[in-house]
């Protein structure tokens, strides 16, 4: 069972762990004699290694639209191995006509394929197994449709045993949390135009009881070896029946799992049950993300959300009132927006309170009403399955170019995460109530500066130092200066008193330049005790005591480079002498750097002496 490697797009930027394949192999273990799951987007081997090495009869990939490529060069490969290749999920299930045009596919799974591969494995012919496609004398045949899993209790659990690997690196929270993922029902009762769901579950959704969801909670917390667990919840609509999420509260207060949850769940739900809210995020429910998809109420109408802008800002007020981390997923160029529509998305974000944003292209996924109505308009001009991302312009538009499409969703990005979101996101997602100490916030920052840096060179290869550059203009925003000033920036982030005591009375400007000409400059500006505020302005500030200046075509956060690589990598193309008195200024600053730093430590180590004598003294 193979999953391909660089999955790309918005969403995958979480969903890393191969459940879905996990699940079928559990359902088939005892069928067969040997089973292997091969994660090629970890693995530093080539297939041909793994088939030489395993010697399989069948070799199973799964496959989203952007693994077509992929998957079909890892189809090929078995095939040329003398495997028998079978390919399943979302796109194979709705194209299974194109993916079996290639020769060397020879069985499409279609929905569902937990009991389809189980058949498969277990007859001697695919004549009669339902939900499976193929070829017979050079045509492709289509067996019936296979009845969805309506007892999805009757499910073994996942089988996390033929992992390979630790799936550690999809988000950062903290060291000692370990990561996994669960499903807890299938399908949504939602019928969004733009959505695979209602084709691909019928507009049902289907739940496992409480008690079985509990029992498969704690067999992951044995696998993780009682570790802290953040755990992703597959479900597309999370909240869909209320009575059982109340009861697995109830279970999750009696087991006091150290679980902090991750949900998709809908801004009706959520507004409708505010009281159940309550009691999810007091059990680690507590990070959301919402489909808030448009501030327009016409877009929301024409998308069949069946929801409101009101139903849309209630839910996140509520979300946040709880303390929990409310995200939410938009969706840029549908039919008719205009630009200037469009650069509204990341106010309105704000506006209404959300804590985090991802603002994805509107893409036509094949089984999706979307899809159809565009291919009858014979309106979709982009058939590279690659580009299918969530950040690239696939389809004709009426008011702007593909391009200009593209450079909005980097611009909304870039718009939305200004200092302040980012702060914001650090302390909701670490469930700060306190400061955060100096270097663990400039190591969380460094992390998602490199995450965004992985998933924009990623889509935008070609285009990266002009999607940079917009990115860096769109953050120059007063939202940052109001915020640092109202909050005391000091207050939020633990400078030691030392640093700021050598430094002295600053205004450190950092600029990103193109060509030498400035962007956007971030300015901090200190006293020998506080510091009064951070802004980001477009251009540069004359009056600055010290300049760091950084080109666009120096900055790079690829690679496997830890904290300290990044910061001394960014220091050292900031660093460009100046003015003897502005080279005293910067001494002073990494003297404060450094003896700060110190005095920090120094002072975590004694309270931590201090916490392990108090233990002992208790015990």
């Amino acid at each position: 069972m193979i999953k391909p490697g660089g999955r790309r797009g918005l969403g995958f930027a979480l969903d890393v762990i191969p459940i879905g394949i996990e699940y079928i192999a559990a359902v088939i273990e005892n069928d067969v004699d040997d089973i292997n799951i091969i994660d090629m987007e970890l693995e530093q081997q080539p297939l041909e290694f793994f088939i030489d090495s395993f010697r399989p009869d069948l070799v199973g990939i799964t496959m989203a639209a952007t693994d077509y490529n992929e998957g079909l060069r890892l189809a090929k490969i078995a095939k040329e191995k003398g495997c028998t290749t079978v390919l399943g999920g979302y796109h194979p299930t709705f194209t299974p006509d194109d993916i079996l045009s290639n020769s060397w596919v020879d069985l499409v799974i279609r929905g569902e394929g937990e009991f389809t591969m189980k058949n498969l494995v277990q007859m001697s012919t695919p004549k009669d197994v339902l939900g499976l496609s193929y070829k017979q004398d050079g045509k492709i045949v289509h067996n019936a449709e296979r009845p969805l899993i309506q007892d999805l209790d009757a499910l073994p659990f996942p089988a996390r045993h033929l992992r390979r690997h630790k799936y550690t690196e999809f988000v950062k929270i903290d060291k000692k949390w370990e990561r996994d993922m669960i499903s807890m029902s299938r399908g949504c009762w939602g019928r969004c135009s733009f959505c695979c769901e209602p084709s691909m579950s019928g507009g049902l959704q289907r739940f496992r009881s409480p008690e079985n969801v509990m029992k498969e909670l704690l067999e992951i917390s044995s696998f993780h070896n009682g570790r802290p667990l953040y755990i992703l919840v597959t479900d597309p609509s999370f909240m869909g029946s209320t009575r059982r999420i109340e009861e697995l509260c109830d279970l999750l207060s009696k087991h006091k799992l150290e679980i902090r949850f991750s949900v998709l769940a809908r801004a009706d739900s959520i507004a409708k049950n505010p009281e159940l809210v309550k009691k999810m995020c007091e059990n680690g429910i507590l990070n959301y993300e919402v489909g808030v998809e448009s501030p327009r109420a016409e877009d929301l109408n024409n998308i069949q959300k069946d929801t409101t802008l009101e139903t849309q800002k209630r839910a996140v007020e509520i979300l946040r009132r709880n303390g929990a981390y409310a995200g939410g997923t938009l969706v840029i160029g549908l039919p008719n927006q205009t630009e200037e529509e469009i650069m509204r998305y990341p106010l309105y974000a704000k506006e209404i309170g959300l804590n985090g944003a991802a603002f994805g292209v509107a893409t036509p996924f094949p089984g999706t009403e979307f899809y159809n109505d565009l291919k009858n308009d014979d309106l979709i001009i982009d058939h590279d399955w690659d580009h299918y991302d969530e950040m690239h312009s696939v389809f004709k538009l009426k008011n702007m170019s593909g391009q200009k499409l593209e450079e909005l969703a980097t611009y909304c990005h870039g718009k939305f995460w200004t200092l302040e979101k980012l702060i914001d996101h650090v302390k909701i997602s670490r469930n700060l109530e306190g400061k955060i100490a100096f270097e663990e916030f400039v190591r969380c920052m460094l992390d998602m500066l490199k995450f965004a840096w992985s998933t924009t060179s990623d889509l935008q290869e070609k285009n990266i130092l002009s999607h940079l550059r917009i990115a860096f203009e769109a953050s120059a925003d007063p939202s940052v200066e109001e915020y640092t000033k109202k909050v005391g920036l000091h207050n939020i982030i633990e400078f030691s008193g030392l640093l700021l005591k050598v430094m002295g009375p600053q205004t450190i400007q950092f600029t990103i330049t193109d060509e030498g000409t400035p962007i956007t400059s971030y300015i901090l500006k200190t006293t020998g005790k506080t510091i009064d505020y951070v802004k980001a302005i477009q251009g540069k500030q004359e009056d600055a005591t010290i300049n760091f200046n950084v080109g666009l075509k120096s900055l790079s956060f690829s690679g496997d480079k830890n904290t300290m690589k990044l910061m001394k990598d960014f220091f050292k193309a900031a660093i460009s002498l100046q003015a003897i008195n502005e080279t005293w200024n910067r001494l002073r600053l990494l003297a404060g750097l450094g003896l700060g730093s110190t005095q920090l430590m120094i002072s975590h180590k004694i309270n931590a002496l201090r916490k392990t004598k108090n233990q002992a003294a208790d015990n």
